[in-house]
C-alpha cells in the first residue's frame, strides 16, 4: 500500500481506485473455494484402473470456523457439458456432509476415457462456493483390452547386454491425442522420435513378477508427428533378471527370465476413430551399448557400440534381428498409479581431490541414493570406472567395506557399486546409468588413460519415489533441524516404489524397517500411493497359511523362522496408519483378510497366547530384551488392529473374537513379564518398559509408575539411548506421552554416544544402521530402521497427533510440549484438510503458541501448564484443555511468578 503522504496528493479518481484495489485485495484473502482436487491421491491422473476411484479435495477458506456444510459431485465426459448439466454419468446430489473423500458411485467407467468431475461446496453459512473442475482418465481397466503381444529378443538370462527394440509407423489421419501404455517385466526406457518419453526412472516398480505386473501410462500427444514416427524401447534387467550374485538369491527367483515388455500406443484421431500401434512380430531388436546392467551392483556402457539414431525414423535397421513372442509373466497386469521415481534433486560436487590424471575422488558433501553423471573427453577405448562409496579410507580413496559384504561375485566382471564407461572417443561424452541406483557420497573415478576432470565434470542425482513433501519442522536447536533433515534423507533414499532398508548393501523391502518408519514417512511425505502398492506386494507374497517373508517383494528368501510379528506386522500396522493419517479405510479393507489370516497363524503357533515368532530388538546398544515378550507385544498389536478393523467394517463376530484374543494376549504378557508392585517389565531395560507403554500393554492404573521407571532407567543410562530397533520406535513416545517430554527431548538431542545426535555431530547427513560408528558389522550409513524420531518431532514436541475417533486429521489433537532446552519449535503438516501448524516460542514472561487449524476440521488443544501459569486466548483467560474450530489462534501462556 502506498504511504499516506503520497496518497494525499493523488487525484481523487486515482485515490478512489487505490482504495477499491486495497478493498478487493482484502476480499481475496477471504475468498473461499475448493482446492487440491485429486483422484486416487493424484492430480489429474491418467491410467486409472479402479472402477470406483476415490475423489478428494480441500476447502480453501481462511475465515474462522470455516466448515463445509455440503458437497455435490457431478461426473461426465465433457467439461463444457458439465457446466450445462448435460452428458452426466454420475450426480451425487447435494449431500449434507463435511467429508472430503468420496468414492465414485456412478455408471460403469469405460476404458481409455477422460472424465471430468465438478465439485461444488457449501460453506459454513450454507452458501455455495465457486465450482471447481478436475479430471481423471481411465486406463486399460482389464487385461482383455490389451492389443499388443509381449516381446523380447532371442537371448537367454545369461546374455549381458541390454536389448534395443524399434518400430516405424505412420498415423493414418490427423492426431487428436495419443497415449502409450507400457508393461514390462524388468525395466525400460521409452523413446519416440529419438527423445525419451517422460521423466520417470526405473519404471515399472518392482513386484512379484509372476503374480502381478505394472503398466505405466504416458500422454504422448506432443511426441508424435504427422507422417512417419519411430518408437524405441530399451530394456533393463531390474529385479526380473538378476544376474548379480548375493546372499539373497535374487538370481534364483522363480520368475527369472530375459526382460520382456508389451506396448499399446493408442492414437485417437480428430474424426473419433482409434488406431493402436502395438508390439508384435513386426518389431526388430538389437543389443545396445549397455553391456551389463544390475539393479544391485552397477551398469557398464561401451560407447564404441553406440548405434546413433537407433530410435529415429531414418535409422537403418536391416542388420537387426526379429523379436520373439512371449507369454505374459502373470495374469494380473494393473496400472502403476503412484508417484514415480525421478531424479528429484541435482547435487553439485563440494570437493574434488586429484591423485593423478587417472585418479579422482569427488565428494558430494552428503550421502544420497541415486546415480552420478559424468561428462568427459578422452581417447577411444579408455576404460573409466566410477566407484560409489559412503566412506573413504584414511588415504582418501573410496572404502566399500561397510556395504559390499553380501555381494558374492563369481569373478571381477561385476564390481560392486562401480559403473564402467568405455569411451567412444567422439568429443565430450556423457554417462549416467539408466537401470541402477546406488547409495553414496563419494565417487572415485579412475581411468585406463589420462583424462582431465574438474568439479563440474560430475554431478549426483538424488533419486527416489517423488512423493510430495507435506511436513516441516524448525527449532532453536540446529542439531534437531539437521537430524530431521537427515531422517528425511534416509527415508527418501529408501523409497523406490517400496520402502527399503538401505540403498546400497541390500536394497531389500525389509518389513520391519518399513513399519518402524511409517509415521515419520506420513508426517513428512504424501506416501499413500507407495504404501498401497507395497501392501499389494504383501498380499501377493503371503502364503496360504498366513505367513509373510521378512523382505517384500522377494525372490524366495525370507520365509524362515524369524520372519515374525515384530517385522511382518506391516500387514496390519501400515494400513492402520494410512487410515489414521488419511481417514481412508480402503487399504485396511483390502488387507483385512490377509491380517486375519496372519493373526490366525500366529495364534495357532503360540503357546498360552505368547509367541517367540520374531527377530527381536535388532542392533541394540548393549541391552537385550526377551524375544517372547517383544514378539508377543506385536502379536497383541496385530490382534488389536484386526479387532478395530472388524468393528469399523461391521463384522461383529470378528470384532468379538479378536478383541477377546487381544485381551488374552495382553493379559498373558502382563502375567508373565510384569511386576505390578515394582512397575517393571522383564529386566526393566528401556525397550521392555517403553514397548509396554507405546503399545498399551500396561494396565491403566500402573501407567504412570511404568513411565516413571522408564524415565529413571534413561537417567541411569546416563541420559542416553540403550535400545535396538523396537525400543527406538517406542522410547521417545513412551516418555513424552506420559509426563516425561523433557527426558525424551534430552534423549533425542543427545550429541554424545550413543544417540541419533552423535551421528549428526560426526558429520552424518543420513541415519546410520548402528549406534556405534566404529562397529564392524551392520554398518550401513544410510538406514531407516531407527527413523521413528522424524515422526516423534511432530508428536512429541509439536504435539500434532491423529485422533483415532476422527482420523485423517478431521479432528486434530494438539498437545505441544514446551521442553527445556528449546526456545522455539515449529511443526507443520499438510493433512487431508489442509495445513496444520503448531508453533511455540518462549517470551520474557511465558510462551506464545500459534496454531492453524485448516478449514473443515477441528482441534482438541491440551496445553501443558503448571500451577504457576495461566493460558490466554485473545487476551481472555481460557482453560488449558479446549476444543477449537478452524482458524488461526495465538495462545499465551503467562507465568504468575514475578
Amino acid at each position: 500500500m502506498l504511504p499516506f503522504s503520497t496518497m494525499s496528493i493523488l487525484k481523487p479518481k486515482l485515490f478512489i481506485a487505490t482504495l477499491i484495489f486495497v478493498f478487493s485485495a482484502a476480499q481475496l484473502v477471504f475468498s473461499a473455494e475448493p482446492q487440491a482436487l485429486k483422484c486416487e491421491y493424484l492430480l489429474r491422473p491418467i491410467g486409472v484402473d479402479n472402477p470406483h476411484p476415490r475423489l478428494s479435495w480441500q476447502m480453501s477458506d481462511g475465515r474462522d470456523g470455516a466448515m463445509q456444510k455440503a458437497y455435490r459431485i457431478v461426473v461426465g465426459t465433457d467439461s463444457v457439458q458439465l457446466i450445462n448439466k448435460a452428458g452426466i454419468i454420475w450426480d451425487s446430489g447435494k449431500k449434507s456432509s463435511t467429508i472430503a473423500l468420496v468414492t465414485y458411485d456412478g455408471a460403469t467407467l469405460k476404458p481409455f476415457t477422460k472424465y471430468y468431475w465438478q465439485l461444488e461446496l457449501w460453506d459454513k453459512d450454507s452458501k455455495p462456493l465457486k465450482k471447481s473442475i478436475s479430471s481423471f482418465e481411465t486406463g486399460m481397466m482389464g487385461m482383455q483390452n490389451w492389443r499388443g503381444t509381449w516381446i523380447s529378443d532371442r537371448n537367454d538370462i545369461n546374455i549381458m547386454p541390454a536389448p534395443y527394440f524399434r518400430k516405424v509407423f505412420k498415423p493414418a489421419k490427423v492426431i487428436k491425442s495419443a497415449r502409450a501404455y507400457v508393461a514390462a517385466a524388468g525395466l525400460y526406457e521409452l523413446y519416440l522420435n529419438g527423445k525419451k518419453v517422460g521423466n520417470h526412472r526405473l519404471d515399472p516398480m518392482y513386484t512379484r513378477f509372476d503374480r502381478r505386473n505394472l503398466y505405466v501410462t504416458y500422454d504422448v500427444t506432443t511426441d508424435l508427428r504427422q507422417g512417419d514416427n519411430a518408437v524405441g524401447v530399451l530394456l533393463g534387467n531390474g529385479w526380473y533378471n538378476h544376474q548379480s550374485l548375493a546372499v539373497w538369491n535374487f538370481d534364483k527367483a522363480p520368475w527369472r527370465a530375459r526382460p520382456t515388455f508389451c506396448l499399446d500406443l493408442r492414437i485417437t484421431y480428430t474424426d473419433g476413430t482409434v488406431e493402436t500401434v502395438k508390439t508384435g512380430a513386426d518389431w526388430k531388436t538389437s543389443l545396445s551399448p549397455i553391456i551389463s546392467n544390475s539393479i544391485y551392483t552397477a551398469e557398464q556402457y561401451d560407447a564404441r557400440l553406440e548405434q546413433k539414431g537407433w530410435n529415429t525414423i531414418n535409422f537403418d535397421d536391416s542388420k537387426w534381428r526379429e523379436v520373439t513372442l512371449r507369454a505374459t509373466p502373470s495374469k494380473n497386469i494393473v496400472s502403476q498409479l503412484m508417484h514415480p521415481i525421478r531424479n528429484a534433486e541435482e547435487i553439485s560436487v563440494k570437493k574434488l581431490r586429484k591423485f593423478a590424471d587417472t585418479s579422482y575422488v569427488f565428494d558430494l558433501g552428503r550421502n544420497i541414493a541415486g546415480v552420478s553423471r559424468l561428462k568427459v573427453k578422452g581417447e577411444k577405448g579408455t576404460v573409466i570406472r566410477l566407484r560409489h562409496a559412503e566412506r573413504l579410507y584414511p588415504d582418501g580413496h573410496t572404502d566399500l567395506s561397510n556395504i559390499d559384504v553380501y555381494h558374492r561375485p563369481k569373478d571381477k566382471s561385476d564390481p560392486f557399486q562401480t559403473d564402467i564407461f568405455i569411451l567412444g572417443g567422439d568429443g565430450e561424452e556423457e554417462f549416467m546409468p539408466l537401470f541402477n541406483y546406488k547409495g553414496f557420497q563419494y565417487v572415485e573415478v579412475t581411468s585406463s588413460s589420462p583424462i582431465s576432470l574438474n568439479e563440474k565434470s560430475l554431478v549426483g542425482f538424488f533419486m527416489h519415489s517423488d512423493v510430495p513433501a507435506v511436513g516441516k519442522i524448525s527449532s532453536s536447536n540446529e542439531l534437531i533441524d539437521k537430524l530431521w533433515w537427515a531422517t528425511n534423507n534416509s527415508y527418501l533414499s529408501n523409497l523406490y516404489g517400496f520402502p527399503t532398508d538401505c540403498p546400497q548393501r541390500e536394497k531389500n523391502g525389509w518389513t520391519g524397517d518399513g513399519h518402524f518408519a511409517i509415521e515419520t514417512g506420513l508426517y513428512n511425505f504424501d506416501g499413500i500411493t507407495v504404501y498401497e502398492k507395497w501392501m499389494a506386494d504383501h498380499r501377493d507374497e503371503q502364503q496360504p497359511n498366513g505367513v509373510l517373508p521378512d523382505i517384500i517383494p522377494t525372490g524366495g528368501w525370507g520365509y524362515g523362522t524369524a520372519n515374525g510379528t515384530d517385522w511382518t506386522s506391516t500387514i496390519a500396522i501400515i494400513p492402520w496408519n494410512i487410515y489414521m493419517f488419511y481417514g481412508d479405510s480402503k487399504l485396511l479393507s483390502d488387507n483385512y483378510q490377509s491380517i486375519k489370516s496372519y493373526v490366525n497363524y500366529v495364534e495357532g503357533t503360540s503357546k498360552g497366547y505368547l509367541t517367540t515368532f520374531g527377530r527381536g530388538d535388532w542392533v541394540p546398544v548393549k541391552s537385550t530384551s526377551d524375544l517372547e515378550y517383544t514378539s508377543s507385544v506385536y502379536f497383541y498389536v496385530d490382534a488389536d488392529i484386526l479387532a478395530k478393523a472388524a468393528k469399523l467394517f461391521g463384522n461383529q463376530n470378528d470384532y468379538l473374537q479378536y478383541s477377546a484374543l487381544a485381551a488374552k494376549i495382553r493379559n498373558a504378557i502382563n502375567e508373565k513379564f510384569f511386576d505390578s508392585k515394582t512397575g517393571i517389565y522383564g529386566k526393566g531395560v528401556q525397550t521392555e518398559l517403553s514397548m509396554a507403554l507405546q503399545w498399551n500393554i500396561v494396565p491403566e492404573a500402573s501407567r504412570q509408575l511404568v513411565a516413571n521407571n522408564l524415565a529413571a532407567r534413561v537417567k541411569a543410562d546416563g541420559m542416553h539411548i540403550n535400545v535396538g530397533v523396537l525400543g527406538a520406535k517406542a522410547v521417545l513416545n513412551a516418555l513424552s506421552d506420559n509426563g516425561h517430554s523433557d527426558v525424551a527431548y534430552k534423549l533425542a538431542s543427545q550429541d554424545t554416544y550413543p544417540g541419533w545426535g552423535w551421528w549428526i555431530k560426526n558429520g552424518a547427513t543420513t541415519l546410520h544402521e548402528n549406534w556405534d560408528m566404529q562397529a564392524t558389522r551392520d554398518i550401513s550409513d544410510n538406514h531407516m530402521m531407527f527413523g521413528e524420531i522424524g515422526g516423534w518431532f511432530f508428536k512429541g514436541i509439536g504435539g500434532i497427533k491423529v485422533d483415532e475417533k476422527q482420523p485423517g486429521f478431521k479432528n486434530i489433537l494438539l498437545t505441544p510440549h514446551f521442553v527445556e532446552g528449546l526456545d522455539h519449535f515449529e511443526a507443520s503438516h499438510e493433512g487431508p484438510y489442509g495445513l496444520i501448524l503448531s508453533s511455540w516460542k518462549r517470551a520474557p514472561k511465558g510462551i506464545k503458541y500459534n496454531v492453524i487449524v485448516p478449514a473443515n476440521s477441528t482441534a482438541s488443544v491440551q496445553i501443558p501448564v503448571t500451577t504457576d501459569a495461566e493460558v490466554f486466548l485473545d487476551g481472555k483467560k481460557v482453560a488449558n484443555n479446549l476444543n477449537i474450530k478452524s482458524g488461526k489462534y495465538l495462545f499465551e501462556i503467562r507465568y504468575l511468578k514475578n
